[in-house]
């Protein structure tokens, strides 16, 4: 199951650059991430300094 980022996300890119599949994008106020490319590593969630990101 994918990751989500929650309204609690600052859009500072730590989560994009930490993806190893690329499944996390900037969009319009917050980080979003692809459901069908993430892989479920949880390589973001670590990385996040907010803890915006949960398993969906």
């Amino acid at each position: 199951m994918a990751r989500v980022i929650n309204d609690g996300c600052v859009s500072c890119g730590a989560c994009e650059s930490s993806c190893p599949v690329g499944a996390i994008t900037a969009g319009d106020d917050k980080y979003v991430i692809d459901a069908a490319t993430c892989i479920d590593c949880g390589a973001c969630e670590g990385s996040c300094p907010t803890g915006s990101i949960a398993e969906a």
